[in-house]
Order: structure tokens, then sequence, then C-alpha cells
């Protein structure tokens, strides 16, 4: 109930009904691949609301925002699935020595992290 009211009051284009459940789909399905091999995140093919979240860092930037604007009994509910989920992108990717140079944003440690570099508009 919490996030469905921080969802309904947000102004954040990116901020809509629904969108934390899909940030949090999105976010579960990268960090929780199949497979040993490392994980680079993809750029978004376009900066709609749909395909914003092709980009897992997106879909971490707007968990974020939501942990941000709950109260604490929610914020702790979220925030322990996204800190297991956390740790799994952690341990699937890899640092990006050069994140402040290439990396909006490059101050979120999900963001300094290696990234396949699509990037093609709509």
């Amino acid at each position: 109930m919490a996030i469905h009211r921080v969802e309904l009051v947000s102004t954040d284009y990116y901020l809509f009904l629904g969108a934390t459940a899909y940030a949090l789909r999105r976010y579960q399905a990268f960090a929780l691949a199949p497979g040993r091999r490392p994980l680079y995140p993809q750029n978004e093919e376009c900066t709609c609301r749909g395909c914003s979240f092709d980009d897992v860092r997106h879909a971490r930037d707007v968990l974020d925002d939501v942990l941000r604007q709950l109260p604490a009994r929610a914020r702790g509910e979220l925030g322990r699935r996204v800190a297991l989920l956390d740790a799994a992108y952690l341990r699937r990717t890899l640092p990006d020595p050069f994140a402040d140079e290439r990396q909006y944003a490059a101050e979120l440690w999900w963001r300094r992290r290696l990234s396949g570099g699509r990037m093609t508009a709509c």
C-alpha cells in the first residue's frame, strides 16, 4: 500500500503506478540470471517509460527513488529484497574504472559497473 501511495503522488515521469514492481522484476531477472559469466547492463533502446527499463540500471534508479520516499517499515521490507539483488548484481558485474567519464549519475554505485553500451533511438 505504501508503494502504491508513493507511485500515485509522484510527479516523476518514470515513477508511475506499477513501476516499482516492474523495476523489481527487471532487476531480479538481470541479477539472478542463470550462469556464472559476468553480466553487462545495456543502455535502453529509447527513453520512453517502457523502454527505459531495458537498462537495468534505470530499474535500480527507480527502486532507489521509491526506497527514499517510503516510510520506515515499507522501506525495510523492500530494502531487504533489493539488498539481496544488489549483492547478486555486484557479484555478476564488473567495475568500470572509467565510469566518471562514461556514466550518467556515476556517483551511484550500480552505475559504476561495465556496460554493454547499446544505444539507439525509437
